[in-house]
């Protein structure tokens, strides 16, 4: 059985093999990912109350880190403009710290930025930057308790608030904390992004995840993205944090979260045969990575997957 290079540090995300933590084969899917070299899981959006202690325990078996989603609710959203549910927003986010810690953690992904979601106007750079200055205050609380908080840069369909490298850049920057971290996704990367491999390029000083997933967001060697592309650009530009993998099928998801994330289609039906898929992917972009000439393979202006002219409507997740 192959296994993922030790060199790299590759997350599963757990929708990829079953929809939640209360299944009867979480132990057995997360025994299937530490042998195919996994180091961790990315846990489907949890409410912070959720019991910790018996996924802790699934955790703890297999050796696996777990990695939490964080979010905001209407009434606890760090860019409204009322106070208190501005104040209830930063509580919020700081019980996803707690919660992380509780789980046995030291990541924290997800939206701390804005509501996930469709939305009818742009964002005002104003609240932007005071909710930048709020997601950093977070990210340095985070720190000084041993966990790392990362923000996932969405395509326009999800949020209208960070849709690129340079905003992400930007959102850092307005932050005030160093501490602070970019998510990138390359399914939304290829939305949004004119060039894949420019947009690595300018998140990587402040790059803390970089998670792979396909146009049609099924297994990772069948889409428009060449992920051993973006992978062996990557390595090469000097990218040594922790990788991820995302991939979704309607049946393994179930209707509530499937709705919510637009996946209509049955994309795959064994979600540890997309988890052993993505194995070979890592390695042929680690091999591409280091072979002769590779550094021409993706010369500046040239993107390490085909260009996608124009958003793709209902592109979601």
């Amino acid at each position: 059985m192959a296994v993922l290079p030790p060199e790299l540090d590759v997350a599963c995300h757990l929708n990829v093999v079953v929809p939640d933590t209360s299944q009867p084969g979480l132990g057995s899917a997360l025994r299937a990912l530490r042998q195919l070299g996994y180091r961790s899981v990315v846990l489907p959006p949890l409410e912070p109350d959720t019991p910790a202690a018996p996924i802790a325990a699934a955790f703890a078996e297999t050796g696996l880190r777990p990695i939490t989603i964080a979010g905001l609710t209407p009434g606890a959203d760090i860019t409204s403009s009322d106070p208190a549910v501005r104040s209830a927003g930063l509580a919020r986010l700081r019980s996803f710290i707690d919660f992380t810690l509780a789980l046995g953690g030291n990541q924290m992904n997800g939206v701390p930025y804005a509501l996930f979601g469709p939305a009818t106007e742009p964002m005002s750079p104003t609240v932007m930057r005071e909710a930048a200055r709020a997601v950093g205050e977070i990210a340095e609380e985070a720190h000084d308790r041993g966990v790392v908080v990362t923000f996932e840069v969405l395509n326009r369909y999800e949020t209208n608030a960070i849709n690129t490298a340079e905003q992400a850049m930007q959102f850092v920057a307005d932050s005030g904390s160093p501490h602070l971290r970019i998510h990138l996704d390359t399914f939304h990367m290829a939305v949004e992004e004119a060039d894949l491999v420019a947009a690595i390029d300018t998140a990587l000083p402040k790059l803390g995840y970089l998670e792979l997933g396909q146009s049609g967001r099924g297994g990772l060697q069948t889409g428009a993205v060449d992920l051993p592309a973006v992978i062996a650009h990557a390595i090469r530009a000097g990218y040594h944090g922790p990788w991820g993998i995302e991939a979704f099928s309607r049946q393994v998801l179930g209707a509530e979260i499937g709705n919510m994330l637009a996946i209509w289609r049955q994309t795959y039906d064994d979600g540890i045969k997309v988890a052993e898929d993505a194995v070979s992917v890592f390695h042929d972009g680690l091999a591409r990575s280091t072979a002769d000439g590779a550094a021409d393979d993706d010369p500046p202006g040239r993107t390490a997957a085909p260009r996608r002219q124009g958003a793709q409507q209902g592109e979601r997740g």
